[in-house]
């Protein structure tokens, strides 16, 4: 850490003007994120309906060609949640939500929501048996699936437990043309038609705790687990994203790239423009040579991003016109420290809202103040302690309290359960269970572990160092390990499986890399028949770059866990590993020997990950 990343109250009274300046919108959101009021009404139905009302023909959302006010979008809702009422569905069920990002997904969220019906808004990167595993979890009573997503669905569609019918989207303007609907689907574009298109009575009937999403997380257990998101949840990011860090306003237009399967794009950045009653410019998928075009074009004064998004905007040929762009702010999460302040001044960026937080977690930071490589400052209670690495433990004194941290000593993050602060677990309650620790530092409290390390920088700042357990994040993804090495213990001539995250110069997160022990001579293996069914098995974030042969077996401690700090530290250098390494570079459909020259390569750069 650079001594200069500390805050100290010089830097910090440097700030508060322009924080006085914005005052009544952070007091509003400071109150809204600590909303304890069971018997409020509230949530996204909520305060979309609210937004509808205030600013109607006001833009809410552009793909492409394609714009919707916020009159026409609440309509398009409306019908959408009283044809899904018509169905039987009602407060408390769970629909199936698998669409790419395209307005049809966000009618869709937006009607579950005014219905009180939980949207389980799968990956759309999943498909065989992690997709099955996910749907079958939430037990759904229908399903709604985009012609994108139809091939993966219906390949396993005889393994799904889902108790009511399969709705469908076709992949094109669905309200302008419904298109047609394979054999086993009800085309829910055109059964709407006719359906009210007045607000629902149900919007006013979602409280604190009741669920709104299930947003699926990668675990230490292996397949993903799928975590309640619920209204209250909703509300204090409203609060604490829209009014108090983001800011937008009604000429507004916030960018995102964004999969609004994961709550940076569903939840911070689509909250924040709902509480501006401003606009967003929602895309398919990311591309870094046409993202600055479509600012431009649609005249985006803001943008979302997770830090390899950034990372690959920077690394984009730069421009005489870089500056040039509409944007001022920016919100997310994983900005790197070595391009932050480069990052800024290239593009003309005025306020960094790094944030920190995860789809299950109680605790939350937000960067307020503007500083530069932290992210931020929060206001609920937290603790960062002590943490052993080798014993993969924190730290506890004689009297078993555990130790917070010093100024600019890393550690453990722990969220306060509180009442303000819940901790609302998963669908698995074993799982919520170990997720929890209880008396910290005194008799009867419970922390949630965040698993991941931090610093403290003061002033109740901090800044992120590392995930910890057997979870790393990959291309803005949480990799479990455990998932991973149950397909390649599935695949071929693999007999044992390893896997762990390693750091590549110039990236950010870990690459994954697996130890294999082989059935067979590493020179024997159909490498390509073996890529290949990786490809089928995994999304291609969580597809191991590097492969590390062991003939002589997987090391193991006494308690027979995995030695997987040891294999950390030697990554894939050849000097230091004296086992045979492959490596699937970029672009590359097979694996290969790692060579001298081509490590040389990676490390130096050579190769975009």
């Amino acid at each position: 850490m650079r001594h200069t990343d500390v805050i100290t109250l010089p830097k910090l009274l440097a700030r508060v003007p322009d924080v006085i300046g914005h005052l009544p919108g952070l007091i509003k959101g400071s109150r809204m994120s600590k909303i304890t009021d069971t018997q409020k009404p509230v949530g996204l139905g909520v305060a979309f309906e609210r937004t509808a009302k205030l600013h109607p023909a006001g833009i809410a959302l552009i793909q492409d060609e394609r714009a919707f006010t916020y009159r026409t979008l609440n309509a398009w809702a409306n019908r959408i949640c009283h044809y899904l009422a018509g169905l039987g569905l009602s407060k408390g069920d769970t629909v199936a939500v698998n669409l790419e990002n395209r307005p049809e997904l966000i009618a869709t969220v937006i009607a579950c929501a005014k219905l009180g019906v939980c949207a389980a808004l799968l990956n759309t990167s999943q498909k065989g048996k992690v997709l099955v595993h996910s749907i079958n979890l939430v037990t759904p009573k229908a399903a709604i699936i985009g012609a994108e997503q139809l091939a993966v669905v219906e390949a396993v569609r005889g393994q799904l437990a889902v108790d009511g019918p399969f709705l469908y989207f076709a992949d094109q303007d669905t309200l302008a043309d419904p298109g047609p609907a394979p054999e086993g689907y009800i085309n829910l574009a055109e059964v709407i038609h006719g359906r009210p298109d007045e607000n629902p009575a149900s919007t006013y009937h979602t409280y604190l705790r009741d669920p709104l999403f299930h947003i699926y997380t990668s675990g230490t257990t292996g397949l993903p687990k799928a975590v309640v998101f619920n209204h209250g949840r909703w509300e204090k990011a409203y609060g604490g994203f829209g009014y108090s860090s983001v800011r937008l306003g009604e000429q507004d237009r916030l960018y995102c790239t964004l999969p609004f399967y994961h709550a940076t794009g569903l939840v911070v950045c689509w909250a924040s423009v709902i509480a501006g009653q401003g606009g967003l410019v929602l895309a398919r998928r990311f591309s870094a040579s046409a993202f600055w075009h479509e600012v431009r074009k649609h005249n985006c004064t803001a943008f979302g991003y997770v830090g390899e998004l950034c990372r690959y905007l920077y690394e984009q040929p730069e421009r005489p016109d870089d500056a040039d762009n509409p944007v001022h702010t920016i919100v997310g999460n994983g900005l790197r420290p070595g391009i932050w302040k480069g990052f800024k001044q290239r593009f003309g960026i005025e306020r960094v809202a790094e944030f920190y937080t995860a789809s299950e977690s109680n605790v939350a930071f937000t960067n307020v103040f503007n500083f530069d490589n932290t992210v931020g400052f929060s206001p609920v209670s937290y603790a960062i302690v002590r943490y052993d690495k080798d014993g993969d433990r924190p730290l506890r004194d004689r009297r078993g309290r555990m130790i917070r941290v010093g100024k600019g000593e890393a550690g453990l993050m722990l969220g306060e359960i509180t009442d303000k602060t819940p901790f609302d677990g998963y669908t698995d309650p074993e799982k919520t269970e170990k997720a929890i620790f209880r008396d910290v530092f005194k008799k009867g409290d419970a922390w949630f572990n965040t698993g991941d390390l931090m610093r403290d920088i003061g002033f109740r700042h901090a800044q992120f160092v590392d995930r910890l357990g057997d979870t790393f994040r990959w291309k803005g993804e949480n990799v479990s390990t455990t998932e991973v090495e149950q397909i390649l213990d599935d695949t071929g001539p693999v007999v044992e499986s390893v896997v762990y995250g390693v750091e590549i110069p110039g990236t950010n997160g870990r690459a994954g890399m697996a130890e294999l022990r082989l059935d067979r001579a590493h020179g024997e293996v159909d490498w390509a028949a073996f890529t290949a069914a990786l490809g089928e098995q995994l999304p291609p974030f969580a597809v191991p770059v590097f492969l590390r042969i062991n003939d002589q077996g997987v090391e193991t401690t006494g308690t027979f866990k995995h030695q997987k700090n040891k294999l950390k530290e030697e990554k894939y250098d050849l000097e230091r590993v004296g086992d045979p390494v492959y490596v699937l570079l970029p672009g590359e459909r097979v694996y290969q020997p790692l060579t001298p020259e081509i490590q040389k390569g990676i490390d130096s750069g050579r190769y975009r990950f």
